[in-house]
């Protein structure tokens, strides 16, 4: 395929990729939800954190960021918080895999073990949710921090 082919093909995946991302100013919530779940399902790498038998993430229509782990050993990880509470969001690593960093104002993310041979049950805060991520796009993780901020003025 000759370059200047190749070069307006790829203009135009470019092009609507913008416009699978971007949210026109009369979308409505329940479409911005579904699509940053979706968002977060697809992109989630579960083999980034251990031998998992289920994972869930999601943002609930009253805007709490949940995540939940299940490792093959039994063990349990749950990570909870309201986005009006999200300072900001950060990426870092490639479009190939890296790591969503959602960082609140204090220690407002709920962590929460089970079954931890080592560790026990504990209950404790943090200030970051890390959320492992693969084949993210930067077009997605702006549509993605948008519609975690607009949910966040939503619920101030």
């Amino acid at each position: 395929m000759p370059a200047a082919v190749k070069y307006v093909i790829t203009g135009l995946l470019m092009l609507a990729s913008n416009v699978n991302y971007g949210f026109d100013p009369d979308a409505s919530e329940l479409k911005m939800l579904g699509w940053s779940n979706r968002c977060l399902t697809q992109n989630y790498d579960a083999g980034a954190t251990g031998k998992l038998k289920k994972w869930e993430l999601t943002l609930t229509a009253n805007a709490f960021i949940r995540m939940r782990r299940t490792y093959q050993t039994g063990k349990q990880e749950y990570f909870s918080f309201q986005l009006q509470r999200l300072d900001d969001m950060d990426y870092i690593g490639t479009v190939n895999n890296g790591t969503i960093k959602l960082r609140t104002t204090d220690a407002d993310v709920i962590v929460q073990t089970y079954n931890d041979r080592k560790g026990g049950d504990v209950d404790s805060m943090a200030s970051v949710l890390s959320i492992p991520v693969k084949n993210m796009e930067p077009e997605m993780l702006d549509s993605l921090r948008n519609v975690l901020l607009y949910f966040k003025k939503r619920n101030m």
